[in-house]
């Protein structure tokens, strides 16, 4: 009466089915730096309130300020050259008994875009957070 191999040979058929989270947490590694990285640059930049124009253009009920850049950077404000270091002192006296505290920028193609934000950063600083990009609209 002898056993044969009773139950010792019996394979566990419970295979693991395991998920790999490796490769998830390598991508959320990324994902998580990549935020960490954009998030200051988003919170640096100036933000630009561009005016909103119809076909008919943007109804205004006083003249409109218009800081203009040549393409040699060369700054004008109603035909008077001003430069850089004047900008803040200027704008804060202009605009210190004005209701419509808003400036226009018409700076030329060529212009570098630094001393653009540049510009506008003067303005920021002299109190007008009310900033227009003067544009052409686009030759269909």
């Amino acid at each position: 009466m002898g056993m044969s191999g009773g139950g010792g040979g019996k394979k566990s058929r419970a295979t693991l089915s395991e998920i790999n989270v490796t490769p998830l947490v390598d991508v959320m590694l990324v994902l998580l730096i990549m935020f960490m990285v954009t998030t200051p640059l988003m919170q640096q930049g100036i933000d630009v309130d561009l005016p909103k124009t119809s076909s008919s253009g943007v109804e205004m009920n006083e003249e409109p300020f218009v800081l203009v850049i040549a393409a040699d950077q060369k700054m004008t404000i109603a035909k008077t050259r001003i430069q850089m270091d004047e900008l803040k002192p200027k704008l804060k006296a202009i605009f210190e008994h004005k209701k419509n505290k808003q400036v226009f920028i018409q700076a030329d193609r060529k212009v570098d875009y630094g001393f653009v934000a540049e510009a506008m950063a003067e303005v920021r600083a002299a109190g007008i957070f009310n900033i227009g990009l003067v544009t052409l609209p686009k030759d269909k």
